[in-house]
């Protein structure tokens, strides 16, 4: 798999724009906190998704039709893995009960610990498989491990969220009001006395989110470009517009009830594309003795991009139409019954 060679002015000049637009996104959000409205959401959503496909066709014209494949490629396997955490961010909302007119700050907190910490993923990433090709073999069994966890959720779509350790000791170990206090992590209670608000238990359990699909996604995104630029571009991208989709998507997102299993074909595929990869470049000297395995094939952009946007549309198209049957169902379940 090629890699796309950029110099340091423009990774300078791609992160200052970046950096830009998502200040720009955090000062909406401080000056006026609100729940946005359906058009509101529509319109930020459109624009960011606009900005990707352009940006996609600007690689395509500086670097050529591979690697905006590339970027395409990882930018929908991102996006769709961050639909997923959406689902978990409902849930958490939901358990904690945090008020919606508070709910677009913490996401905006929550893509930006998002970004903090594929970033270092990605570094992390970039010099293992720089210095050491059997990663792909580890970073193909992840996937496929991954992919099989996925696919045992079924219908459950984002899983489920239970108390981790480290909340349940913060919840020991601190004392916490039973109300919030805006954003702020501090109140003072009718007694005087300093206490934590629920607000705290709320950016754990969204920052332990993070870091779990940081390390579903940055294995992804390697699974289809090598180019540590393409892989931050298309993180960062997919984080995009993530806040404004949750109002939008609402209650919709629980009528996507075979992305789990759309995003396990993905991630299963990917998988055995790196380790498929690291078969023919391989070294490993238990491993056909050290040599490359020359029967191991090389899965083109095309294809790859292919079967993602494929899968992910299917998925999408079918969970839409048993959604539909469901509520049918529900409608017609009381004529029945009252018959009877």
């Amino acid at each position: 798999m090629p890699t796309m060679d950029v110099s340091g002015a423009v990774w300078a000049v791609t992160l200052v724009v970046l950096v830009a637009i998502l200040l720009a996104d955090l000062l909406i959000v401080g000056r006026r906190p609100h729940e946005p409205t359906t058009r509101e959401s529509t319109l930020w959503v459109g624009l960011y998704v606009g900005l990707a496909l352009l940006f996609g066709v600007g690689v395509w014209i500086f670097s050529g039709a591979e690697f905006a494949g590339q970027f395409y490629a990882g930018w929908l396997t991102e996006y769709s893995l961050s639909v997923d955490n959406l689902f978990v961010f409902v849930i958490i909302m939901s358990r904690f009960a945090v008020p919606r007119h508070l709910q677009q700050e913490v996401l905006l907190i929550g893509i930006i610990l998002a970004l903090l910490m594929r970033g270092a993923f990605i570094a992390a990433g970039s010099a293992l498989i720089s210095q050491f090709a059997w990663v792909f073999y580890i970073f193909g069994a992840f996937l496929i491990y991954t992919a099989i966890s996925f696919a045992r959720q079924g219908q459950h779509v984002g899983g489920d969220f239970s108390e981790n350790m480290a909340i349940r000791w913060v919840r020991r170990a601190v004392p916490f009001s039973s109300d919030f206090n805006g954003v702020k992590l501090r109140t003072v209670d009718d007694a005087g006395r300093k206490l934590f608000t629920p607000m705290l238990i709320v950016l754990i359990a969204i920052g332990t989110t993070d870091l779990i699909f940081a390390l579903d996604s940055i294995p992804a995104i390697f699974g289809v470009t090598k180019s540590p630029y393409l892989v931050f571009t298309a993180n960062v991208f997919a984080l995009m517009g993530l806040r404004q989709l949750y109002f939008l998507l609402g209650h919709l997102l629980d009528r996507l009830v075979y992305l789990n299993l759309g995003l396990a074909v993905v991630l299963g595929f990917i998988g055995v594309k790196l380790v498929l990869e690291a078969l023919a470049d391989n070294n490993v000297p238990f491993i056909n003795g050290g040599e490359h395995v020359a029967w191991a094939p090389h899965i083109e952009i095309w294809l790859s991009l292919t079967i993602i946007i494929g899968t992910l549309l299917i998925a999408t198209v079918a969970s839409l139409i048993k959604s539909a049957r469901d509520k049918r169902s529900e409608l017609e379940q009381p004529k029945v019954d009252a018959i009877h």
